[in-house]
């Protein structure tokens, strides 16, 4: 069974990017982002409503990652702190050697490459630290954007779910796109 420790934290850093830990300062920027129905219009969450709403779930973030069973980082601009996105790595199944990835950005961001950039080191931590055999997502098939995301990222649709879960008042279809640990030449 795989074995998963995020002590210390990875910072991982991109070209345009730094990924650093969540934190409780970052609720306003979450708040922003999880309130705002452009952005959460394919994740199937309630949308937050009060800084409360954000505050517990920075509060799962932080228990998810303190027993080693995910781990979420906040997407800052480098030379800047604030919040402008977020990507994790989230119900890891130990026995499985398989987790989910998840994302958000901020929409004035969208389109600009920055979440292409963000997955590549998530991706590689995944595989090489982890030691994950596979990261699946779960994607509205409405969610044209992320669905070219994943795809570039090399991501195989397996499966369309039909009406799988239930959300405000509606059954709802989602696709699952899944990525094996790439196979490494070393001739």
């Amino acid at each position: 069974m795989l074995t998963v420790n995020f002590t210390p934290f990875p910072i991982l850093n991109t070209e345009h990017l730094v990924l650093r830990r969540v934190s409780k300062m970052d609720a306003g920027e979450l708040f922003k982002l999880r309130s705002n129905k452009n952005v959460m219009q394919h994740i199937g969450r309630p949308i937050a409503t009060t800084l409360d709403d954000v505050l517990q779930i920075i509060n799962v973030i932080e228990d998810f990652l303190v027993n080693n069973n995910g781990i979420t980082w906040a997407i800052t601009l480098k030379g800047k702190n604030d919040l402008v996105g977020t990507i994790g790595l989230w119900r890891i199944a130990k026995e499985n050697y398989r987790a989910e990835i998840g994302y958000l950005i901020h929409p004035s961001l969208q389109g600009k490459g920055l979440m292409h950039e963000a997955m590549a080191p998530v991706l590689d931590y995944g595989f090489k630290n982890i030691k994950l055999h596979s990261i699946e997502a779960h994607v509205s098939p409405n969610n044209a954007a992320s669905i070219k995301l994943l795809e570039r990222n090399n991501f195989i649709r397996e499966a369309h779910f039909k009406e799988d879960y239930f959300f405000n008042g509606k059954f709802l279809d989602s696709f699952i796109y899944s990525l094996i640990t790439p196979v490494v030449n070393d001739e």
